[in-house]
Protein backbone atom coordinates (compact mmCIF):
# COMPACT_ATOMS: atom_id res chain seq x y z
CA UNK A 1 0.00 0.00 0.00
CA UNK A 2 1.39 3.34 -0.78
CA UNK A 3 1.32 6.09 1.35
CA UNK A 4 -0.58 9.60 0.87
CA UNK A 5 0.87 11.68 -1.37
CA UNK A 6 2.09 15.45 0.38
CA UNK A 7 1.61 18.75 -1.56
CA UNK A 8 5.39 18.97 -2.49
CA UNK A 9 5.46 15.95 -4.27
CA UNK A 10 2.35 16.40 -5.99
CA UNK A 11 3.74 19.91 -6.89
CA UNK A 12 6.60 17.98 -7.94
CA UNK A 13 4.89 15.43 -9.91
CA UNK A 14 2.43 18.17 -12.06
CA UNK A 15 5.91 20.21 -13.36
CA UNK A 16 8.83 16.80 -13.64
CA UNK A 17 5.93 13.81 -14.48
CA UNK A 18 6.44 13.54 -18.15
CA UNK A 19 8.98 14.76 -20.84
CA UNK A 20 8.47 18.26 -22.35
CA UNK A 21 7.01 18.19 -25.70
CA UNK A 22 9.41 17.27 -28.88
CA UNK A 23 11.48 19.80 -30.56
CA UNK A 24 12.02 19.88 -34.55
CA UNK A 25 15.63 19.95 -35.47
CA UNK A 26 13.62 22.59 -38.10
CA UNK A 27 13.12 25.09 -35.38
CA UNK A 28 16.23 24.84 -33.62
CA UNK A 29 18.75 26.14 -36.06
CA UNK A 30 18.20 29.47 -37.43
CA UNK A 31 21.14 30.50 -40.59
CA UNK A 32 22.20 34.42 -41.02
CA UNK A 33 24.64 35.51 -43.16
CA UNK A 34 28.16 36.27 -41.22
CA UNK A 35 28.87 39.41 -42.79
CA UNK A 36 27.15 41.60 -44.90
CA UNK A 37 27.25 40.66 -48.61
CA UNK A 38 29.51 42.09 -50.82
CA UNK A 39 28.22 42.96 -54.39
CA UNK A 40 32.11 43.81 -55.80
CA UNK A 41 33.11 40.34 -54.63
CA UNK A 42 30.09 38.49 -56.40
CA UNK A 43 30.75 40.63 -59.92
CA UNK A 44 32.77 38.09 -62.41
CA UNK A 45 33.20 39.09 -65.49
CA UNK A 46 34.34 36.14 -67.81
CA UNK A 47 36.33 38.37 -70.24
CA UNK A 48 38.22 40.13 -67.19
CA UNK A 49 41.17 37.28 -67.84
CA UNK A 50 41.48 38.43 -71.37
CA UNK A 51 42.50 41.92 -70.17
CA UNK A 52 45.12 41.16 -67.32
CA UNK A 53 46.79 38.35 -69.35
CA UNK A 54 46.66 38.96 -73.43
CA UNK A 55 47.80 42.49 -73.33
Amino acid sequence: MRPVQDAAETARRARFGRLPERVRLEDTVEERAATTPDPAQRAYDADEWLVRYCL
